[in-house]
């Protein structure tokens, strides 16, 4: 029987409604009690470094979890680690481990849209859903992995898509990795290989801005003139901005400010096609990074990791292109 580390962190899967439907944190976790169905499927040691909602996670505390991860990789004691999680930075969370954290080991996190006593709590069936995945030989080599709603989803692509609904966490343009049903797990195809990094600054200040329409350049130049280490816009369609934005995004640009532009669109990348004052190509020129199909708060942690580990602009462009 394979042996595993479980992680948890806090989030709505550790959680408990009162009578005035108000969700409050409990000190320990729920799932943990269930223990007679958990022993049928793996040996589990259980750690809980923080307890937080995941509104409160910060970069430090990603940071503690690869330490985490790093330093009992290193003892061999385990198979796989699982980490259980609130739903609303889960994307971030697992996509900022995917970066750095250099495992063939599966990792895994899930999540509860219904906390624990809840009618049709969720929880507990996604925590064993995760085991089932995590004990699959299968499941090695894939990187980190979000287990939600019988599906498997890449840190890369996985995103909360609905407030409420269990079948929140979805992958746009790509689908699910894989499938979980009652008779086995089923792998679509595999994750595309990317290089890990292992530095992570959480000092640095990257900042996210979304383009509207009309919108002008005082948030821009507030951030040219703070001399933030990056920035990240979420631009129009397939990477365009207002015209009356642009004279923020040079005064970023004159500071030597690296910006990456995404889309604010839930599907499709981002291209240096429109050639007007603020068109996608018009920014390509002015040397603003396009990324390669990440959201907005993806895109910033990419940056951050890359800034963390000393890039140059030339290394930035090609690192997001991949």
């Amino acid at each position: 029987m394979k042996k595993l580390l479980v992680i948890h962190t806090g989030g709505t899967i550790s959680m408990s409604e009162d009578e005035s439907n108000t969700v409050s944190t409990n000190s320990t976790n729920p799932i943990a009690t269930h223990q007679d169905i958990i022993k049928k499927y793996a040996l589990i040691d259980e750690v809980m470094p923080f307890n937080v909602p995941s509104p409160h996670i910060t970069i430090n505390h990603v940071k503690t979890l690869k330490s985490v991860i790093e330093n009992q990789q290193n003892s061999k004691h385990y198979d796989g680690f699982i980490i259980t999680h609130g739903t609303d930075t889960l994307e971030e969370t697992a996509f900022l481990l995917d970066l750095t954290l250099s495992t063939t080991k599966p990792v895994i996190l899930t999540g509860a849209m219904r906390s624990s006593n809840e009618i049709g709590s969720d929880g507990l069936y996604n925590f064993i859903s995760a085991i089932r995945v995590a004990i699959t030989d299968e499941a090695n080599h894939k990187g980190v992995m979000v287990v939600f709603n019988d599906e498997i989803h890449t840190a890369r692509n996985v995103t909360k898509t609905h407030t409420s609904n269990i079948n929140t966490f979805q992958s746009p343009n790509h689908g699910p990795l894989g499938i979980i049903t009652k008779f086995g797990i089923q792998f679509h195809h595999q994750p595309n290989p990317h290089r890990h990094l292992q530095n992570i600054n959480p000092e640095l200040n990257i900042a996210l801005v979304k383009a509207h329409m009309g919108m002008e350049s005082e948030i821009l130049e507030y951030y040219a003139e703070k001399e933030i280490d990056g920035l990240i816009v979420e631009a129009l369609g397939q990477g365009n901005i207002p015209p009356a934005a642009l004279k923020g995004l040079n005064a970023c640009l004159k500071k030597k400010i690296p910006i990456v532009v995404v889309s604010r669109s839930f599907n499709g990348i981002v291209s240096p096609v429109y050639a007007y004052d603020g068109g996608g190509n018009d920014l390509y020129q002015k040397g603003v990074i396009f990324s390669n199909g990440l959201n907005g708060p993806k895109a910033r942690l990419k940056l951050l990791v890359a800034l963390s580990n000393q890039f140059h602009k030339e290394d930035l462009a090609r690192y997001f292109y991949e």
